[in-house]
């Protein structure tokens, strides 16, 4: 009963950040700090940090999951709480960056064009459904409710690390775009 209580205890605060965290960030995504008198420079060296970011959370997904197939559940509990920390590092990268510099125009023609967007909007749409997911999928692990967690998981790591994989994909196809 008390796993039960833990997962209704968060689970208020899991629909908030869900909500809240793509709110704030598309609020921030149009703020220009130097539109309020800051005299910032850009951020221009983020983008590659924050896609390598995406790259190392990628792996480190497959390390986990690998980790708990071969029974190294501690392994496993430390490479996803990495995983869910370099996560949160790139929001702040993605954000301060946004913040800092104007958006970079995707540059490509034909059908090329059409392939960009679609892994652009499947990725946007995907990084703000896996919020609530993961922290689904953590909560039922630290309640120690492993049936529902390992149920949830099947469907939570997938995304993600489509997520995490169309986030590098994303940068390398407008990165000759980027105006530094």
């Amino acid at each position: 009963m008390e796993n039960i209580s833990l997962e209704q205890k968060f689970s208020k605060l899991i629909i908030v950040v869900s909500i809240l965290i793509p709110v704030v960030v598309a609020i921030l995504f149009g703020v220009k700090l130097k539109d309020f008198g800051y005299n910032v420079e850009p951020l221009s060296f983020l983008p590659p940090i924050y896609a390598t970011t995406n790259g190392i959370t990628a792996i480190i997904l497959i390390a986990a999951v690998v980790a708990i197939k071969n029974g190294k559940r501690k392994l496993h509990e430390r490479l996803m709480t990495s995983a869910i920390a370099l996560s949160v590092a790139f929001l702040v990268m993605y954000v301060a960056y946004h913040m800092t510099s104007d958006s970079a125009k995707f540059g490509g023609e034909g059908i090329i064009r059409y392939v960009y967007f679609f892994i652009l909007i499947t990725h946007i749409v995907l990084s703000i459904a896996i919020i609530p997911m993961v922290l689904i999928t953590y909560v039922r692990a630290l309640a120690e409710n492993f049936d529902k967690h390992k149920k949830i998981s099947k469907i939570t790591f997938p995304i993600w690390l489509y997520v995490a994989i169309t986030g590098v994909v994303v940068y390398l196809m407008i990165s000759p775009y980027y105006v530094y």
